[in-house]
């Protein structure tokens, strides 16, 4: 017996330069209606007309975190996907700013998962569910002790 994705039937705003990755998205998200935008200015035209349940924003290319900014005063939960802004910076800035998760674009095949867990856990499990996903990724990217640069984030502390 397999449970129904919460994700069935979600308005889901991706936006990124790259139009491949929108298609990869849109794939990926087949129980979903994903509207792909290419750009901040159409990015920002859609969110002032219409209200997507989820956003998945890159960072370089269209704005990322002004968009996100922008989503989170509108209360949509965003998760931020990245190639080459992947940094521990870009992680705190987007912690900093309201983002529910933080993909790199090579684990986007995970993207279900992620977006699974934002709409069905509260903001602090989500956060650690995140970090347990992509620990391996994370210290061989940042090193065995990349959370002490996380030390205190919005409502949670980095577990160690």
């Amino acid at each position: 017996m397999s449970l129904e994705s919460p994700l069935k039937g979600k308005i889901v705003l991706a936006v990124d330069d790259e139009p491949d990755i929108l298609d990869a998205l849109q794939e990926l998200l087949d129980q979903c209606q994903v509207v792909k935008k290419t750009n901040y200015k159409d990015a920002v035209e859609y969110l002032n007309s219409g209200r997507p349940d989820l956003a998945i924003l890159d960072i370089m290319g269209v704005n990322g975190f002004d968009l996100l900014k922008l989503c989170v005063a509108k209360k949509i939960d965003t998760v931020m996907l990245t190639a080459h802004a992947f940094s521990i910076e870009s992680l705190k800035k987007s912690l900093d700013l309201g983002a529910r998760a933080y993909l790199p674009k090579e684990k986007m095949a995970d993207i279900v998962s992620f977006l699974e867990d934002v709409v069905t856990m509260e903001h602090k499990e989500n956060w650690q569910r995140s970090f347990d996903r992509l620990g391996g990724l994370l210290n061989a990217t940042f090193g065995a002790d990349w959370s002490k640069d996380l030390i205190e984030i919005g409502p949670f502390i980095v577990p160690e």
